[in-house]
């Protein structure tokens, strides 16, 4: 795995013209390393990869880590770097200016003299855009525990609960059941909440005749999933019916036609459209989905700016929604992986209007 990754890598740095790479994302070290410890760089050239660690990960990063040469660097890791290009004979160090504080870089430029440092961005990031087959494994099993979790969830949940001891009945299922963490704050919104698309779950005590929208996710194996589903509790205000059924006509839309070749443009329109048609436009104010990977939001974008290509092995959300403030709000999200044809659902959670009793 690390091997092709690496190669992959080098060919993206022969086209930018750099000979060598130091990583200091700790994803992006996860993901062409497979080395999860807390602390550590890589280091590519075009003839060798170094991770590098302290002697607390040392053995660690043996056992996980393939094809890379695992070095313990000294007190200041550019000393260690500086000699390994001295010994490269290679003069300039490219870092991921997108990682790397303006404190950081001024000690890493001192310390590396005479190499030079220059700025590069999303070299790795590129990679990772498209998912090979075994990390579309992981990212399913991250997408099943979502489903279960939901699964759980309506079981659980009672009016006279705060959103909060739902958010921790929901942590605490997804861990119990193999995930480190929740991929993110778990969005639970009740009553106008609902009409926060961020809404992270609050004090608020879960009433009756209202919405509930729960946006969560399980980061399983170092991948996420990311799952939005709303519900009634009681019977709550037509029109929140009516929006319902609004967004999920959108989403069903999106999902059924979102392939290959599109713009990220193109496919937040299929449910953009839908919601503006019905007078909703100005009630959708955030794109359709994003990418999802090692993190909950990568590229590609679906966004009505977004001219980012969709190609196979790519995984997205679709999630539009509607919100009207004082009163509430739906969305609707499952997570997708472009296919040759078209794209594949990785979560299957009812999507019917569920009303559970007051």
């Amino acid at each position: 795995m690390s091997k092709d990754r690496v190669l992959k890598l080098r060919e993206a740095m022969q086209q930018k013209n750099v000979e060598a790479l130091f990583v200091t994302s700790a994803i992006n070290r996860r993901y062409l390393t497979g080395f999860t410890g807390s602390s550590g760089y890589c280091l590519i050239t075009m003839n060798d990869a170094y991770l590098l660690t302290d002697f607390r990960y040392m053995t660690q990063a043996s056992e996980q880590t393939k094809d890379f040469r695992v070095v313990e660097h000294g007190q200041r890791v550019m000393d260690t770097v500086k000699e390994l290009l001295a010994a490269a004979n290679v003069g300039k160090l490219a870092f991921e200016q997108d990682d790397v504080t303006f404190a950081a870089y001024s000690a890493y430029a001192e310390q590396l003299k005479p190499a030079e440092l220059v700025p590069v961005s999303g070299l790795v990031e590129q990679l990772r855009i498209i998912k090979d087959a075994e990390e579309l494994k992981v990212m399913q099993r991250a997408a099943d525990l979502a489903d279960a979790t939901f699964k759980h969830i309506l079981d659980f949940i009672k009016p006279g609960m705060t959103e909060r001891e739902v958010d921790l009945e929901m942590e605490f299922f997804m861990r119990k059941n193999g995930a480190t963490s929740s991929s993110f704050d778990t969005i639970v919104a009740s009553g106008e909440r609902s009409a926060m698309p961020h809404g992270v779950a609050s004090g608020r005590v879960i009433a009756g005749n209202e919405l509930i929208t729960f946006d969560f996710g399980a980061l399983l194996d170092g991948y996420c999933s990311d799952l939005t589903r709303t519900i009634a509790i009681g019977k709550p205000d037509p029109k929140l019916k009516e929006i319902y059924d609004i967004v999920l006509e959108a989403q069903l839309h999106a999902v059924a036609n979102i392939k290959p070749g599109m713009t990220g443009r193109e496919a937040d329109a299929l449910a953009r459209d839908i919601i503006a048609k019905y007078g909703y436009g100005d009630q959708f104010g955030h794109s359709t989905g994003h990418g999802l990977g090692m993190e909950v939001h990568e590229n590609p974008r679906l966004s009505k700016l977004s001219d980012d290509i969709l190609k196979p092995g790519m995984v997205v959300t679709v999630e539009p929604g509607i919100y009207i403030p004082g009163l509430g709000g739906v969305r609707i999200e499952d997570d997708i992986v472009i296919t040759e044809t078209g794209n594949a659902v990785l979560t299957h959670s009812p999507k019917e209007y569920t009303v559970l009793p007051a």
